[in-house]
């Protein structure tokens, strides 16, 4: 699992100049959460590996499937085998930046809010996404985080009807992240 982890962060900085200030993590939280009348659905990812370019606003993410946790056991595997197929589909990806990047000023402490645009890739599907966001500055540290929601249908994710009831067409994506300076 580390090797992926160090192979997914070598490929999210290939094609890119180490610039001056390259930010980086392998432990982001990304987690979703999906409401109905029948049970809600909620699961967690502390693995997301991300990198952002302060220089620039770019950054990038990838995210393991197999590594969201749920509090069911059949729910993880029915996600993994039924929905996500993450045998095939191992990995969602995003790649983008801050649109306002100017406005974020990493000299000063403080609560930037933040539209971040790019593309997502789930379960071999590619969209083009816009979300809010805030970055926070504090001394040297750097954090982001985002709430935003996916239409599970965008990315050809197909739900049985036996269960469509059961899961949202619509499910609400929370990132937080704490990035790190990238040591060269």
């Amino acid at each position: 699992m580390k090797k992926i982890t160090i192979a997914i962060a070598c490929l999210l900085m290939s094609g890119t100049a180490m610039q001056a200030q390259k930010y980086f993590t392998r432990d982001g939280n990304v987690a979703f959460f999906s409401s109905t009348p029948i049970e809600n659905i909620e699961a967690h990812n502390s693995k997301a590996t991300s990198v952002l370019d302060t220089e620039s606003g770019r950054m990038e993410f990838a995210i393991l499937i197999k590594a969201f946790q749920f509090e069911k056991a059949l729910m993880q595997e029915h996600f993994n085998e039924n929905y996500m197929e993450s045998s095939t589909y191992p990995k969602a990806t995003f790649k983008g930046a801050v649109k306002d990047w100017s406005k974020v000023n990493l000299s000063k402490d403080g609560e930037y809010p933040v539209t971040v645009a790019g593309d997502m890739t789930i379960h071999g599907v590619t969209q083009r996404v816009e979300a809010p966001g805030v970055i926070t500055v504090k001394g040297d540290a750097i954090s982001a985080a985002s709430e935003f929601p996916i239409a599970v249908a965008d990315y050809d994710i197909e739900i049985p009807a036996v269960v469509r009831d059961n899961i949202a067409k619509e499910v609400k994506v929370t990132v937080a992240i704490d990035y790190q300076p990238l040591s060269r």
